[in-house]
This record gives structure tokens, sequence and C-alpha cells, in this order.
């Protein structure tokens, strides 16, 4: 009987005080939209970051005219390397069929050219945790020192710059992460102890006829958590407007929107969120309200 009575008592006072209440769950939907904007981003960075593996390859050129038994040295010296996944020997013939395919209709920017200019190449493939700025540039150093070698090519800028962007991207998410939830928190806390007093009278009443304490802070906790659910709610409904905008309408315009992954089977976790974050918030504030 309890209980039911102060499911009733809360959702009263949640219509009651319904402006407290609706500006609570916006600022709450608008925290946890901008939260949720940005786990989104830290995921997709992360993915992308994840792809890297696949189809990254240190280039290795080779001298001229070296001989077979020369470039079979190479290739089993490098594969003494314990982060070198596989090699593939790119012979120079192959090199310039394919950088004449890749070219089609623009072969007279090679017209000039009376001989084949590329060298023969070695293809690394890296295993997953080698791959990183300082790990490749160690490898680097090491195949410029093998001899017959004449060139190291992997996109070092590219790499660091993916990495650095990964890092910072983490860090400042993780920072906004922290901070939009203890906002959160603290509008729920705010919330409720507004509420709390504003029934003073209320609850001296309870109190002269004997309440528990539990009885009369129950439905504050319960106002508590229906405010973060609702605002849970909110900003996932926010989320899904701006994620079938940002898809149909600006990856239409610019192809790498298009590309966004949104994990929809856990957009749940965006009201959940708002839930334990409601109920947090109104812990915090009854447990420090003395009477």
């Amino acid at each position: 009987m309890s209980m039911s009575y102060s499911f009733r008592l809360a959702f009263q006072s949640i219509i009651r005080d319904k402006w407290v209440n609706l500006l609570a769950v916006l600022t709450i939907a608008a925290g946890l939209l901008f939260t949720a904007v940005t786990v989104l981003t830290v995921f997709n960075v992360n993915l992308i970051t994840r792809e890297i593996p696949k189809k990254f390859s240190v280039n290795v050129y080779l001298k001229e005219n070296l001989q077979k038994q020369e470039i079979d040295n190479i290739t089993a010296t490098i594969k003494k390397e314990p982060s070198v996944e596989n090699i593939k020997f790119i012979p120079k013939e192959d090199a310039w069929k394919e950088l004449k395919s890749s070219l089609k209709n623009t072969e007279y920017i090679l017209e000039g050219l009376n001989e084949n200019p590329l060298p023969d190449t070695l293809e690394i493939k890296l295993k997953k945790d080698s791959i990183n700025p300082d790990a490749v540039k160690k490898i680097s150093t090491m195949l410029k020192q093998i001899k017959g070698v004449s060139e190291i090519e992997y996109g070092e800028k590219f790499l660091s710059s993916i990495y650095s962007l990964s890092l910072g991207i983490k860090t400042i998410g993780l920072t906004l992460i922290i901070i939009m939830s203890a906002g959160t928190l603290f509008v729920c806390y705010s919330t409720v102890k507004i509420l709390f007093y504003r029934k003073n009278r209320e609850i001296e009443t309870y109190k002269f006829l004997g309440a528990t304490k539990w009885f009369i802070r129950f439905p504050f906790l319960i106002e508590g958590a229906t405010i973060g659910l609702c605002g849970g709610f909110l900003g996932l409904l926010g989320l899904l407007i701006l994620y079938y905008f940002v898809l149909l309408k600006v990856g239409s315009t610019f192809p790498i929107f298009s590309s966004f992954v949104f994990p929809l089977n856990m957009s749940y976790l965006l009201p959940a969120t708002g839930f334990v974050l409601g109920v947090i918030g109104a812990v915090i504030a009854i447990g420090r309200i003395r009477y």
C-alpha cells in the first residue's frame, strides 16, 4: 500500500511542479544528447583506427640490378623481425603495369618516360599490435640498414596524424563525458532538493503522523528516476533525428558522413543512463537533507 501511495505522490508532484520538472528534463536531455554524440564520435574514430592495420603496409624499395638470391636474403632478414606478418614481392614490371592501369585515360603523363623508373618493391604487412608511429618508425630504421634497400615508404606523417587525432578525440571525449555526466547529476540533485524544500509543510505533517524517513524520501527518489528516464528518452529521440539527418541529408552531399556508424542495438543505454543518473542525483539530494 505504501509503495503504491509513494508512486501516486511522486506523479502528483511531477504534474503539480510540471514547469520545474520540464526544465530539468530538457536540460538532462540536452546533456545526454551531447554526451551521446561525443561517445559516437569516439566510437567511430576508434573504428577507423582499427581499420588502419588492414590497409597499412610498409613499402621497401630495393636497389637496381639486385640478383634473386640477394632479394631472397633481404626477404629472409625481414621475416626474422617479430612484428612482420607477411611479405609480398612486387617486381617493377608488375608495378609499372599497375601504374598504367590506375592512370587509365591519362596515360599521356607517362609518354616522356622511355623506360620503367619504378624499383622492385617488398610490401610488408605488420602485426596489429605493431602498427603505431613509434613501433613503425623503429622498424623503418631497422629496414634502412639492410644491404640492398634503397628507400622506405609508409606514410609517416599520415600515420602520426591519425593516431594523434584518435588520442586527442578520445581524451577530449572522455573529459566531456565526465563533465556532462556530472552536470546531469547536478540537475537531478538540484531539482529534487528544490522539490523537497517546496514541500516542507507536507513533510512536517507526515513526520507529525509518524511517517518513516524512507516513506517521505521514496517519492522524491521516484521523481528523480522519472525525470532522468524522461530526459534519456528525449535525448534518444534527438539523437535518432540527428543521426538520420546526418545520414540522409548531409551524407548525400558529403559521403564521408554516410559511413558514420550508429549501433541501434545499444540505443537503450541512453534512457538507462538517464534513469541511473536521476536515481543517483536524487539519492545524493535526499541524503544531504536533514529533518
